[in-house]
């Protein structure tokens, strides 16, 4: 009986060995790629929870999947298992194996200090987290998490995730609110509201009022109203264009006399200028010589020389 049992050992044992080869063809084949594929290691530290995330869940660039989630751990496990309890900052550590040929972990480290930052997003509604590799610039509102060990492998500073950003921006406008003057605003307000009292219905003494000023403005419009009504601007205005006609005449009168004064100066001076001439080349003529012309003022704008009498 054994010896008919044998053949069918036998076949199944090639059977087994057979399975198990073409397995390893399989994973050969199309898992060369991934096996012998290029990867580094990269890690994050989180200061919240997690939930939703597991290894194996994909790291993505931008939305293109460059790695995955290989471990996940807390620091007070891996680094600060010396330090007291007390002390510890129990990050999330999350460590991650990046793929690629171009992709290097020197790569990373520039991407790094150039704001590269990872955070944890959800895909839906399914509950299933990933970490996603982008750069943002508000280094500023969101600093990296500080730490004192050295890490194992090339840090990437985290971002908290949307949900953790609203509700951090509602507790920073929750302690703006809590450190709000508000009696302070309240009394300045009720200050505001008196003076607004007073201004409008006056203080009893100089002031009036704004409705008082307001009544007097109506007074004026309607004097101006009535004065308008009685022809009396017209006549007001005519009498104005008259004033304005006469001086312009007395104008232009007083410019015709002052020409005319102008031109007697200047002949006068044209005949001193002439006297001095003579004088200077022979002063013995202002003696022995005969007298000069009487000279007669000009009259009406005429210019008369009367002859010499001697």
């Amino acid at each position: 009986m054994s010896n008919q049992s044998n053949p069918n050992y036998f076949r199944l044992g090639a059977f087994v060995l057979a399975a198990i080869g073409i397995l390893i063809a399989v994973i050969l084949i199309f898992g060369s790629g991934q096996l012998f594929k290029k990867s580094f290691m990269v890690e994050t530290y989180v200061n919240q929870s997690i939930t939703g995330l597991d290894t194996g869940a994909a790291v993505r660039f931008r939305g293109v999947k460059i790695g995955q989630v290989t471990y996940i751990g807390l620091s007070g496990a891996l680094y600060e298992d010396k330090i007291p309890f007390g002390e510890r900052r129990q990050y999330v550590v999350v460590r991650m194996q990046i793929l690629g040929e171009k992709l290097s972990e020197e790569k990373i480290k520039q991407f790094a200090r150039n704001n590269l930052k990872a955070t944890i997003k959800s895909m839906g509604i399914t509950g299933v987290n990933y970490v996603e590799f982008d750069f943002d610039s508000r280094s500023t509102d969101y600093a990296a998490l500080p730490f004192s060990w050295t890490p194992e492998y090339p840090v990437i500073p985290s971002l908290p995730n949307k949900a953790d950003q609203i509700i951090l921006g509602i507790q920073k406008m929750i302690d703006a609110v809590n450190h709000l003057d508000i009696e302070g605003t309240q009394k300045k307000f009720d200050s505001l509201i008196t003076n607004l009292n007073v201004m409008m219905a006056g203080d009893a003494k100089d002031n009036g009022g704004l409705i008082y000023s307001v009544r007097d403005l109506n007074v004026l419009l309607a004097r101006i109203t009535k004065v308008t009504d009685k022809d009396e601007l017209n006549i007001l205005m005519r009498e104005l264009v008259g004033t304005m006609v006469a001086l312009r005449q007395t104008v232009t009168s007083i410019q015709g006399d002052t020409s005319l004064t102008i031109d007697n100066l200047k002949q006068t001076s044209e005949q001193l200028n002439e006297f001095t001439r003579i004088a200077s080349q022979s002063p013995s003529s202002l003696i022995w010589s005969a007298p000069p012309p009487k000279i007669v003022l000009p009259l009406n704008g005429t210019q008369e020389q009367s002859g010499v009498q001697k």
